[in-house]
């Protein structure tokens, strides 16, 4: 394989690129299409919100966007390469250097600390421990719980437990990070708290960001708004253009290219 880094600057690609997608689901004799013919391109470092009434197809596409799911149609392109051609096992690898998750629920194992779920994934990939508590620690003090290291998720608060799952995402330091509803279960300050810091690491980062949510306030406080109905896109709003042109025209940014060779080849 090529060296990814020449291979961003030589021929610039999007992070990731959609074209037509769609996804149907069989229930009896009826077939349900969720996502209907969806094109989208997402720029590094770009944070982006998808907005939409339930059942509009918004967390079917970013399950689609992390390989959790895969299209009936389509294609899905990370740096010009066709993910659904790759297998379950190269795929799971992919997933796990590359895309970081938050979900409404923290999903945080309740029998370790913070320090611990955070750096369980580093380890999953065979980081060194030293070197993942390191990291974990440096995460985790990042997002403001330098003083709860040891504590467990029952002891700590909502919010917190949000910020720990928000440290796990980006433990082996992806490229993008998918955020399903991350502030649903949350009070409304607690809420501006944890987007604010989203929008902290997008930039501190460099990570782009989707963030599927009903909150409209915070919604445009993305670079970009996207809003599905009934599994087509209806409107893509850009909100911020200085930093999505930078984003865009600058692909040998300081995280380069996606270092495909340190996952199996796509």
């Amino acid at each position: 394989m090529n060296n990814p880094d020449t291979l961003s600057q030589s021929n610039p690609q999007p992070l990731v690129l959609i074209k037509d997608l769609c996804r149907s689901f069989k229930m009896g004799k009826q077939t349900v299409k969720v996502l209907n013919g969806i094109n989208l391109t997402l720029h590094r470092q770009e944070m982006v919100s998808i907005v939409g009434a339930s059942g509009a197809g918004k967390s079917t596409l970013l399950h689609i966007m992390g390989t959790l799911d895969r299209p009936t149609s389509g294609q899905v392109l990370f740096e010009g390469k066709n993910l659904f051609k790759a297998s379950e096992t190269t795929l799971a690898k992919f997933r796990n250097r590359f895309i970081g998750f938050v979900f409404q629920f923290h999903h945080l194992l309740p029998e370790f600390t913070a320090l611990e779920n955070t750096y369980l994934p580093a380890l999953i990939q065979k980081t060194p421990k030293s070197q993942a508590i390191q990291s974990a620690t440096d995460l985790l003090t990042e997002v403001g719980l330098s003083h709860r290291l040891h504590h467990k998720p029952g002891e700590l608060s909502g919010g917190e437990q949000q910020r720990v799952a928000v440290a796990r995402a980006l433990i082996r330091n992806p490229v993008l990070v998918l955020a399903d509803e991350p502030t649903g279960n949350l009070d409304t300050h607690t809420g501006d708290d944890l987007f604010a810091l989203l929008r902290k690491l997008n930039a501190s980062h460099g990570t782009a960001f989707v963030i599927v949510t009903h909150n409209e306030k915070l919604s445009h406080q993305t670079d970009r708004l996207i809003h599905l109905q009934d599994g087509h896109i209806i409107d893509d709003r850009c909100l911020s253009a200085s930093r999505v042109t930078e984003s865009s025209e600058h692909p040998e940014d300081e995280k380069g290219g996606l270092h495909l060779d340190e996952a199996p080849p796509l």
